[in-house]
């Protein structure tokens, strides 16, 4: 049996999470770069920007403020919106937090 240190292990699993924030080139923290969270991940952000006619920067603010508000993870927020994608029908919990999250990026009427 290998026995690895806590820092080896710990390491470890940080490099195999999808959801781990990692640094931009600009040292922006809290947005993955292109490959760094998983395919579901990537098809919600395709329909947040599709529904919210966002950018894929705010379509990731979306998921991670509406992950963070319903306690609810990341990547099953992302499943829950690729169904809602699919089928029309999502969580009354999940609805809510992202009915507000898209007004809050709705621009005033009249700009």
């Amino acid at each position: 049996m290998r026995h690895h240190s806590y820092e080896q292990h710990s390491d470890e699993l940080v490099a195999e999470s999808p959801e781990v924030p990692v640094l931009d080139r600009e040292g922006e923290a809290g947005r993955p770069q292109p490959g760094a969270f998983d395919a579901v991940v990537d098809q919600a952000a395709g329909v947040l920007i599709a529904v919210g006619r966002m950018s894929s920067a705010e379509a990731w603010d979306v998921l991670r403020e509406t992950s963070m508000r319903t306690d609810i993870k990341l990547r099953h927020v992302a499943e829950l919106l690729v169904e809602w994608g699919r089928t029309g029908a999502l969580c009354a919990d999940i609805r809510i937090e992202l009915d507000r999250q898209l007004a809050q990026r709705r621009p005033a009427p009249g700009l």
